[in-house]
């Protein structure tokens, strides 16, 4: 039996869990590989560990899930990492694992110390540029020194685990092309394997989506048949900008004033209503749903076009927006902004929406003169540029592939 120890800090109960770690587990399951997965959950989070546990059970998947701490700050994080680490060495004295795999870097902090304690292979799924998305997010302000000195730590680490993983898993093209540049790593280039955030396309499927149930759901909306949706999907807040969106949507309305925009997002309707004030958006224009992950593809199916803008930083060349492959995969349309992750490519090189080099009422008016050629883009053409990009099928056999040489060298 092939055994793969897989550390997360992210909850499997979490959405992302749900989304973006689970899919993947159970199709790895599935090559034959015997996971153990240690993640760490959040109490409000409760209601879905059942569900999440009979998931991983049926694929045979052993979860170990330890409580998230949040207070005090950093000390907690201290204290997760170590009750990561004392439970890893428990796992090890029971299991001859061979593969342990770290999302992220909180866990590669355990990950790194596993690999050279145990001698076995280590998968550094970096996610992106962490330590930079917590200052560029606003999490870290430099300013203060603990926070300084923090950064400084994680940034020598990022280096020690690009130059220790047996392999490293990038989501985009762009940010491999970053770290190969680095000559602080050693033995470049390193081996790093781009996996883009993937899309689950049993859910996220145009042909599974009923005709019928999408016009009763229009009319639950107060939604007209000539009325034109712009839809936004996630999030709202330290990457996603609300204001330039709502700017977006009011010059929209401006041309098309049966224009309505519906967020599917866990975020306050009060929230977007006050941002929308400001822009003299009547709350007539705007709809907010909260929805269970299952319901989301419907919602989201009533869409003209979606749209999202993303903080253009330094962090997110490297970043892989989930929503992307998701929205895509039902056929819709995209606006974005430039200068995140691969999405320029995905969206310029396959024409599959229209992106924005900068965030100006100049540049959105611009953008709504293309609106009608975009529009007319097949929906099947854009459902297919999202299976060669974001296929979750593909994504798990290169993992799969990954686990397959790491283990040859034992051979």
């Amino acid at each position: 039996m092939k055994y793969v120890l897989y550390l997360s800090y992210d909850g499997l109960t979490d959405p992302l869990g749900q989304s973006q770690i689970t899919p993947y587990l159970v199709g790895l399951s599935k090559c034959g590989y015997k996971i153990s997965v240690i993640s760490f959950e959040k109490k409000t989070r409760k209601g879905f560990f059942t569900d999440v546990s009979e998931s991983l059970k049926g694929a045979n998947i052993d979860w170990y899930p330890l409580s998230y701490t949040k207070r005090p700050p950093i000390l907690s994080a201290v204290w997760d990492i170590y009750r990561l680490r004392q439970l890893s060495n428990k796992l090890f004295k029971k299991v001859d694992f061979k593969i342990v795999h770290c999302r992220s870097y909180m866990t590669s902090l355990v990950g790194l110390y596993l690999k050279k304690r145990y001698h076995v292979k280590y998968v550094f799924d970096m996610r992106g540029f962490w330590a930079d998305e917590r200052v560029e997010g606003g999490m870290w302000n430099l300013k203060n020194p603990i926070f300084r000195l923090i950064y400084r730590f994680f940034k020598r680490k990022e280096i020690s685990f690009l130059s220790n993983a047996d392999y490293t898993i990038s989501l985009t093209r762009n940010a491999k092309n970053i770290i190969h540049s680095w000559n602080k790593i050693e033995q470049q280039p390193i081996k790093i394997e781009i996996i883009p955030c993937c899309v689950d396309d049993q859910l996220f499927d145009l042909a599974k989506i009923d005709y019928g149930e999408k016009e009763k759901l229009k009319r639950n909306l107060q939604i007209d048949s000539n009325d034109f949706v712009l839809t936004y999907l996630g999030s709202i807040g330290t990457w996603y900008m609300l204001d330039e969106m709502l700017c977006f949507f009011q010059q929209l309305l401006d041309r098309n004033s049966n224009a309505k925009f519906l967020f599917l997002t866990n975020e306050s309707e009060r929230i977007i209503l006050k941002a929308a004030r400001k822009y003299q958006l009547p709350n007539d224009n705007i709809i907010v749903k909260s929805l269970p992950r299952n319901k989301v593809p419907l919602y989201l199916s009533i869409s003209d076009i979606s749209i999202f803008f993303i903080k253009p930083v330094f962090s997110k060349k490297a970043s892989s927006p989930t929503k992307l492959g998701e929205i895509m995969s039902l056929g819709i349309p995209i606006i974005a902004n430039t200068k995140i992750g691969d999405t320029d490519n995905v969206i310029k090189k396959n024409k599959t929406g229209i992106l924005i080099d900068e965030l100006s009422p100049r540049a959105f008016n611009e953008a709504l003169d293309h609106l009608p050629d975009v529009l007319s883009i097949p929906k099947e053409e854009i459902v297919s540029t999202a299976k060669s990009f974001f296929s979750l099928k593909i994504g798990t056999e290169k993992y799969c592939q990954i686990y397959k040489t790491l283990l040859n060298d034992y051979d």
